[in-house]
């Protein structure tokens, strides 16, 4: 995704002292983003919970889940900055993951109940990188049945676990990059654990390829290990763990957010005024895509989208 110019996020970001139990801190009046370094054996619910106690503002939310046993990169919005969450979330993501294949799980990760084994030590590296080669680019993916995807009005986990058989519909997702950078085969359990490293579009979900990769093989396989190390501009060298954000809570700044994360366009100051108002401007000529739209003082105006000749709001962010 396109870079605003300028300092990197990171190194403009706000550092409040955090509030002792019962007091508020309050954060700044236009809120930022909150680069978390998320723990195993957190949701991300949890995570959010955390940053609203910090942050002393329950107008807190997240982009992109992690699931439990999955660790890195999670974006928590705070104040006005959760309005641009649902953007963040559609920004491509990279991941290191333990694909293990030989065992197949209720829930395509190693949090599921063990459904089948076949050995699969023995399966050779070429085989298995001819494979993942398959799975490359644009492919149809089906989400794992235990996912947060709704089903008339139901999330799929929560049918899944009432014993329904739930077989969702598969989608059109983008993996730019999955290649192997290890393989560990182990005889006495009969597995080969295979480490990868991928980069994906949003949607994608890296149990269903370890899933998909030993269905494949014909031996069957489940996500052992997952940790995000980016979404989009932000990196784990922007992330921060939750006892660090204990010690000094570090928000960054909304505006510094929208320009690291979004193509920029430049208003002036009649402009800006008019976008505040619900005005539409001439298209901004980048299609396909949200562009921050910054005021003359520096400040984000809007998220605005071409449709056609014109740019349209997405979101207003002043007024």
């Amino acid at each position: 995704m396109p870079k605003g110019s300028g300092e990197p996020a990171e190194r403009r970001a706000i550092v409040a002292q955090p509030a002792e139990r019962g007091a508020v801190v309050e954060p700044p009046q236009r809120g930022g983003v909150v680069v978390v370094d998320k723990p195993a054996g957190l949701t991300s619910h949890d995570v959010v919970a955390r940053v609203r106690r910090l942050a002393g503002t329950r107008r807190v939310g997240h982009a992109g889940t992690l699931d439990p046993m999955a660790t890195g990169v999670l974006l928590v919005g705070v104040g006005r900055a959760t309005r641009l969450l649902g953007h963040l979330a559609l920004h491509d993501k990279d991941y290191l993951a333990t694909m293990r294949l030989g065992v197949t799980t209720s829930t395509d990760d190693a949090q599921g109940e063990p459904l089948a084994r076949t050995a699969a030590h023995h399966v050779g590296v070429a085989d298995v990188v001819a494979v993942m080669k398959a799975f490359t680019g644009e492919i149809e993916q089906r989400p794992p049945a235990v996912s947060a995807i709704k089903v008339d009005g139901v999330r799929a986990y929560t049918r899944a676990r009432s014993g329904e058989d739930v077989v969702l519909a598969v989608r059109r997702v983008t993996v730019t990059r999955f290649e192997a950078t290890a393989f560990r085969p182990d005889a006495e359990l009969g597995v080969l654990d295979v480490d990868v490293e991928v980069t994906c579009s949003s949607g994608t979900y890296i149990r269903a390829l370890a899933r998909d990769v030993g269905t494949a093989l014909g031996v069957g396989g489940h996500l052992a290990a997952l940790r995000r190390t980016r979404v989009g501009a932000f990196d784990l060298s922007a992330a921060r763990t939750l006892p660090e954000l204990e010690t000094a809570f570090t928000l960054t700044p909304l505006d510094a957010v929208a320009a690291s994360a979004f193509a920029r366009r430049d208003l002036d100051a009649e402009q800006a005024l008019a976008v505040s108002h619900g005005a539409k401007l001439s298209a901004s000529g980048i299609e396909g895509e949200p562009v921050a739209a910054f005021g003359p003082d520096g400040a984000l105006v809007a998220l605005l989208e071409d449709r056609g000749e014109i740019a349209r709001a997405l979101a207003v962010f002043v007024g």
